[in-house]
């Protein structure tokens, strides 16, 4: 009977390993809302298995999504550290927007808002945080224009990320034309005419994200 404790920890993290792999490729192929009983039956395991060791959607999400997120971190680090902001700034939007183009688990996860995964919660702070600085230090160095604000940013490169997928079901790199464009607006320019309209608040971006569909908002349990 004590030999039964190390054999039952092993078929434990032999399921939660195999249900994590398993949701990631669900994930990837239907988005963050597919059904949970899916994964559980592809893995070969009951429900109340998966719910075991995933009691909510959002902690099978952030043990799914956790070395990506922390990948994109990194990835904004080395942009603050670039001595040229439109540089740094330009390299990480290609990088994250490379990420959102690997598949639809990966694009909800990023664009659509789902309470109570802490990974994505950091991630979010982090990349507001390096935009914002990015922008600071290139209004600073005259290569962004003055009015451009971090709500801009954030709100254009969700509005763009939201259609990712289907552009790479033209083309895997269908989704730098309309990157370059989107940075185009970003660019100082002599004489450039004012913005129309108030840039949006950080609560109206918060908003704003929640209603871009499809997905309006991600229930964090089942």
């Amino acid at each position: 009977m004590g030999g039964d404790a190390p054999t039952g920890r092993r078929d434990a993290l032999r399921n939660r390993k195999l249900l994590t792999r398993t949701a990631r490729e669900v994930f990837a192929e239907q988005g963050l809302d597919a059904p949970l009983d899916v994964i559980a039956r592809r893995a070969g395991v009951g429900n109340a298995t998966l719910y075991r060791h995933f009691p909510t959607r959002a902690a099978l999400v952030d043990e799914v999504f956790r070395d990506a997120l922390a990948e994109t971190m990194a990835a904004g680090e080395r942009a603050r550290a670039a001595q040229d902001a439109w540089t740094g700034l330009t390299q990480y939007l290609h990088t994250v927007f490379a990420t959102l183009a690997e598949d639809r688990g990966t694009n909800d996860l990023m664009t659509t808002n789902l309470e109570g995964v802490a990974s994505l919660d950091a991630v979010h702070a982090h990349n507001r945080v390096t935009v914002a600085d990015l922008l600071r230090r290139g209004q600073a160095q005259g290569t962004v224009r003055p009015d451009l604000t971090t709500e801009d940013v954030l709100f254009a490169l969700a509005a763009l990320g939201r259609v990712v997928p289907a552009l790479c079901t033209v083309a895997p790199d269908a989704w730098t034309r309309p990157l370059a464009l989107v940075l185009d607006g970003f660019r100082a320019r002599p004489a450039a005419p004012a913005l129309p309209a108030p840039p949006l608040t950080s609560d109206q971006l918060g908003d704003v994200l929640l209603e871009l569909g499809p997905h309006r908002k991600l229930r964090s349990g089942a």
